[in-house]
């Protein structure tokens, strides 16, 4: 008999073969980790006061830069939604790898609570924290250090596909 593969494994295996899970979201059982540095989940900055400093990370959705637009449009998701991010051209040009190549996201930055309610996030630092994917397929659910990498094991694949961006 094989022992039983931990939640937070058969959430990464989903993700890799169906880029979805029906048993839960890759950011639940990274929350501990994130919430003892302070990060809020996404429902926790759509609720924060406009004009508050925040933290909030999550697996990347989309990236958007329209036509000549000066700026980058993100949305990131968690176990609790989604938060809309927008950055700066001038400031993306400064973080270009970390937007583009993260996975799972760090974005600190300030609220922004339009007249109708829409939240944004204005971000002034993005931190690329895709490496703390890695702990999902140690069986330490989320809490471990990412086992020894070697490029023929197939737990090493990408843990979550890219996200679908448009430029």
């Amino acid at each position: 008999m094989l022992p039983a593969m931990p939640l937070a494994e058969q959430v990464a295996t989903d993700y890799q073969v169906t880029r979805l899970s029906l048993k839960g979201h890759p950011m639940q059982f990274l929350r501990p980790a994130f919430a003892a540095e302070g990060v809020l989940s996404c429902a926790q900055a759509s609720a924060a006061k406009n004009g508050a400093r925040v933290q909030v990370a999550g697996v990347v959705l989309v990236r958007q830069r329209p036509g000549k637009g000066n700026a980058v449009f993100i949305t990131i998701e968690d176990e609790t939604g989604v938060a809309n991010i927008l950055l700066w051209a001038r400031l993306f040009e400064m973080q270009r790898r970390a937007v583009m190549a993260s996975r799972l996201m760090l974005v600190e930055g300030e609220i922004q609570r339009s007249k109708e309610g829409v939240v944004h996030l204005m971000a002034v630092r993005v931190h690329d924290r895709s490496d703390a994917l890695g702990r999902l397929t140690h069986s330490g659910e989320g809490t471990g250090s990412p086992p020894p990498r070697s490029a023929t094991h197939p737990r090493q694949v990408r843990i979550l596909p890219g996200s679908r961006d448009f430029h």
